[in-house]
Protein backbone atom coordinates (compact mmCIF):
# COMPACT_ATOMS: atom_id res chain seq x y z
CA UNK A 1 0.00 0.00 0.00
CA UNK A 2 1.58 3.59 -1.25
CA UNK A 3 1.48 6.15 1.73
CA UNK A 4 -0.50 9.03 1.87
CA UNK A 5 0.84 11.69 -0.65
CA UNK A 6 0.54 13.83 2.50
CA UNK A 7 3.44 12.26 4.39
CA UNK A 8 5.82 11.28 1.84
CA UNK A 9 8.92 8.80 2.73
CA UNK A 10 11.45 11.67 2.63
CA UNK A 11 9.92 13.72 4.98
CA UNK A 12 10.04 11.29 7.16
CA UNK A 13 12.64 10.36 6.99
CA UNK A 14 13.86 13.98 7.20
CA UNK A 15 12.68 14.06 10.70
CA UNK A 16 13.53 11.31 11.77
CA UNK A 17 17.12 12.54 10.89
CA UNK A 18 16.43 16.06 12.80
CA UNK A 19 15.27 13.72 15.90
CA UNK A 20 18.61 11.53 15.79
CA UNK A 21 17.10 8.81 13.92
CA UNK A 22 19.07 8.58 10.91
CA UNK A 23 19.79 4.83 10.61
CA UNK A 24 15.38 4.55 10.63
CA UNK A 25 15.59 7.60 8.10
CA UNK A 26 17.70 5.18 5.74
CA UNK A 27 16.11 2.01 5.91
CA UNK A 28 12.64 4.35 5.15
CA UNK A 29 14.46 5.65 2.32
CA UNK A 30 15.51 2.69 1.36
CA UNK A 31 12.19 0.89 1.54
CA UNK A 32 11.24 3.49 -1.26
CA UNK A 33 13.79 3.25 -3.19
CA UNK A 34 13.66 -0.78 -3.25
CA UNK A 35 10.24 -0.48 -4.23
CA UNK A 36 10.65 1.65 -7.22
CA UNK A 37 13.68 0.63 -8.67
CA UNK A 38 14.11 -2.53 -7.09
CA UNK A 39 16.90 -3.93 -4.48
CA UNK A 40 19.85 -3.25 -7.41
CA UNK A 41 19.00 -0.28 -8.96
CA UNK A 42 19.73 2.24 -6.13
CA UNK A 43 23.06 3.48 -4.74
CA UNK A 44 23.62 4.34 -0.60
CA UNK A 45 24.44 7.93 -2.15
CA UNK A 46 20.43 7.85 -3.68
CA UNK A 47 19.25 6.66 -0.05
CA UNK A 48 21.21 9.11 2.04
CA UNK A 49 19.96 12.19 -0.44
CA UNK A 50 16.79 10.87 -0.15
CA UNK A 51 16.81 10.82 3.80
CA UNK A 52 18.67 14.19 3.83
CA UNK A 53 21.69 13.53 4.47
CA UNK A 54 25.36 13.34 3.36
CA UNK A 55 26.41 10.36 1.55
CA UNK A 56 29.31 9.37 4.44
CA UNK A 57 26.83 9.34 7.19
CA UNK A 58 25.41 6.58 5.33
CA UNK A 59 28.79 4.26 6.57
CA UNK A 60 28.01 5.73 10.26
CA UNK A 61 25.30 2.84 10.59
CA UNK A 62 25.82 0.39 7.39
CA UNK A 63 28.89 -0.80 5.66
CA UNK A 64 27.03 -0.74 2.00
CA UNK A 65 23.77 -1.50 0.44
CA UNK A 66 23.43 -4.46 1.09
CA UNK A 67 23.76 -4.18 4.80
CA UNK A 68 21.35 -1.85 4.86
CA UNK A 69 18.91 -3.78 2.49
CA UNK A 70 19.23 -6.83 5.30
CA UNK A 71 17.81 -4.01 7.90
CA UNK A 72 14.85 -3.30 5.89
CA UNK A 73 14.38 -7.21 5.66
CA UNK A 74 14.67 -7.73 9.45
CA UNK A 75 12.51 -5.15 10.09
CA UNK A 76 9.75 -6.74 7.04
CA UNK A 77 10.29 -9.68 9.35
CA UNK A 78 9.12 -8.48 12.38
CA UNK A 79 6.02 -6.85 10.84
CA UNK A 80 5.51 -10.47 8.89
CA UNK A 81 5.70 -12.65 11.60
CA UNK A 82 3.40 -10.51 13.54
CA UNK A 83 1.26 -10.86 11.39
CA UNK A 84 1.52 -14.37 11.01
CA UNK A 85 0.86 -14.90 14.63
CA UNK A 86 -1.98 -12.53 14.68
CA UNK A 87 -3.72 -14.85 11.61
CA UNK A 88 -2.98 -17.60 13.39
CA UNK A 89 -4.94 -16.18 16.91
CA UNK A 90 -7.68 -14.93 14.94
CA UNK A 91 -8.43 -18.42 14.15
CA UNK A 92 -8.40 -20.12 16.96
CA UNK A 93 -9.98 -22.55 17.93
CA UNK A 94 -10.41 -24.17 14.85
CA UNK A 95 -7.17 -25.72 13.27
CA UNK A 96 -8.69 -25.28 9.86
CA UNK A 97 -9.24 -21.25 9.74
CA UNK A 98 -5.98 -21.06 11.80
CA UNK A 99 -4.05 -22.74 9.32
CA UNK A 100 -5.75 -21.14 6.31
CA UNK A 101 -5.83 -17.61 8.14
CA UNK A 102 -1.79 -17.52 7.78
CA UNK A 103 -1.72 -18.56 3.95
CA UNK A 104 -3.91 -15.17 2.91
CA UNK A 105 -1.60 -13.53 5.76
CA UNK A 106 1.24 -14.12 3.38
CA UNK A 107 -0.30 -12.16 0.41
CA UNK A 108 -1.98 -9.29 2.72
CA UNK A 109 1.56 -8.75 3.76
CA UNK A 110 2.98 -8.85 0.12
CA UNK A 111 0.50 -5.91 -0.81
CA UNK A 112 0.85 -3.77 2.17
CA UNK A 113 4.32 -3.84 2.32
CA UNK A 114 6.03 -4.21 -0.30
CA UNK A 115 9.25 -2.22 0.10
CA UNK A 116 9.90 -4.93 2.99
CA UNK A 117 8.60 -7.82 0.22
CA UNK A 118 11.30 -7.33 -2.19
CA UNK A 119 13.83 -6.66 0.63
CA UNK A 120 13.24 -10.29 1.96
CA UNK A 121 12.55 -12.30 -0.88
CA UNK A 122 13.59 -10.61 -4.04
CA UNK A 123 17.00 -8.80 -3.02
CA UNK A 124 18.81 -12.07 -2.87
CA UNK A 125 20.25 -11.25 0.83
CA UNK A 126 20.40 -14.38 2.98
CA UNK A 127 18.29 -14.78 6.12
CA UNK A 128 21.47 -15.70 7.70
CA UNK A 129 23.45 -12.43 6.99
CA UNK A 130 22.74 -11.99 10.64
CA UNK A 131 21.87 -13.71 13.83
CA UNK A 132 19.24 -11.18 14.11
CA UNK A 133 17.59 -11.41 10.80
CA UNK A 134 17.78 -15.33 11.01
CA UNK A 135 16.13 -14.95 14.44
CA UNK A 136 13.07 -12.96 13.18
CA UNK A 137 12.95 -14.99 10.10
CA UNK A 138 12.94 -18.49 11.73
CA UNK A 139 9.73 -16.76 13.73
CA UNK A 140 7.53 -16.06 11.10
CA UNK A 141 8.04 -19.64 9.74
CA UNK A 142 7.55 -21.40 13.29
CA UNK A 143 4.07 -19.62 13.51
CA UNK A 144 3.43 -21.44 9.90
CA UNK A 145 4.55 -24.73 10.65
CA UNK A 146 2.84 -24.55 14.53
CA UNK A 147 0.16 -24.23 11.84
CA UNK A 148 0.38 -26.95 10.01
CA UNK A 149 0.99 -29.18 13.30
CA UNK A 150 -2.03 -28.70 14.41
CA UNK A 151 -3.87 -29.40 11.16
CA UNK A 152 -2.14 -32.28 10.47
CA UNK A 153 -3.13 -33.85 13.89
CA UNK A 154 -6.34 -34.68 12.22
CA UNK A 155 -4.61 -36.74 9.53
CA UNK A 156 -4.00 -40.55 9.98
CA UNK A 157 -0.13 -40.81 11.34
CA UNK A 158 0.32 -43.11 8.40
CA UNK A 159 -0.66 -40.50 5.94
CA UNK A 160 0.68 -37.77 7.67
CA UNK A 161 3.03 -35.83 5.94
CA UNK A 162 5.77 -34.03 8.63
CA UNK A 163 4.65 -30.78 9.43
CA UNK A 164 7.48 -28.79 8.21
CA UNK A 165 6.70 -30.13 4.08
CA UNK A 166 3.30 -29.75 4.78
CA UNK A 167 3.73 -25.91 5.79
CA UNK A 168 6.57 -25.61 3.16
CA UNK A 169 4.28 -26.34 0.33
CA UNK A 170 1.98 -23.63 1.60
CA UNK A 171 4.38 -21.11 1.34
CA UNK A 172 5.67 -21.63 -1.61
CA UNK A 173 1.89 -21.87 -3.02
CA UNK A 174 1.33 -18.48 -1.29
CA UNK A 175 4.43 -17.24 -2.55
CA UNK A 176 4.01 -18.30 -5.66
CA UNK A 177 0.53 -16.89 -6.50
CA UNK A 178 2.41 -12.91 -5.02
CA UNK A 179 5.02 -13.16 -7.63
CA UNK A 180 3.07 -14.39 -10.42
CA UNK A 181 -0.46 -12.78 -9.97
CA UNK A 182 -0.69 -10.04 -7.17
CA UNK A 183 2.66 -7.96 -8.26
CA UNK A 184 1.49 -7.40 -11.66
CA UNK A 185 4.12 -9.53 -13.37
CA UNK A 186 4.22 -9.08 -17.37
CA UNK A 187 2.28 -11.47 -19.07
CA UNK A 188 0.93 -13.26 -15.99
CA UNK A 189 -2.91 -11.68 -16.21
CA UNK A 190 -5.35 -13.96 -14.49
CA UNK A 191 -9.44 -13.80 -15.11
CA UNK A 192 -9.15 -15.27 -10.84
CA UNK A 193 -7.70 -12.64 -8.20
CA UNK A 194 -4.95 -14.02 -5.79
CA UNK A 195 -7.31 -14.11 -3.08
CA UNK A 196 -9.57 -16.80 -4.99
CA UNK A 197 -6.36 -18.51 -6.76
CA UNK A 198 -4.78 -19.10 -3.23
CA UNK A 199 -7.82 -20.24 -1.66
CA UNK A 200 -8.78 -22.52 -4.54
CA UNK A 201 -4.55 -23.74 -4.40
CA UNK A 202 -4.83 -23.97 -0.81
CA UNK A 203 -8.07 -25.91 -0.88
CA UNK A 204 -7.20 -28.61 -3.48
CA UNK A 205 -4.02 -29.48 -1.48
CA UNK A 206 -5.98 -30.40 1.97
CA UNK A 207 -8.71 -32.22 0.39
CA UNK A 208 -5.58 -33.85 -1.23
CA UNK A 209 -4.60 -34.74 2.26
CA UNK A 210 -8.61 -35.55 3.23
CA UNK A 211 -8.82 -32.40 5.25
CA UNK A 212 -12.11 -31.01 4.31
CA UNK A 213 -14.39 -32.41 2.16
CA UNK A 214 -15.38 -32.81 -1.63
CA UNK A 215 -18.09 -30.49 -1.32
CA UNK A 216 -16.29 -28.22 0.03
Amino acid sequence: MRRSARCPTSDMAKRGYHHGNLRQALVEAALDLVRDKGPTGFTLSEAAKKAGVTPAAVYRHFAGREDLIAEAARQGYEVFADLMQFAYDSGQPSALAAFEATGRAYLAFARRYPGHYIAMFESGISVNRTPELAAVAQRARDVLEKAATDLSQHIPPEKRPPAAMFSAHIWAMSHGVVELFARNSPGTQSPFSPEDLLESGIGVYLRGLGLIGADN
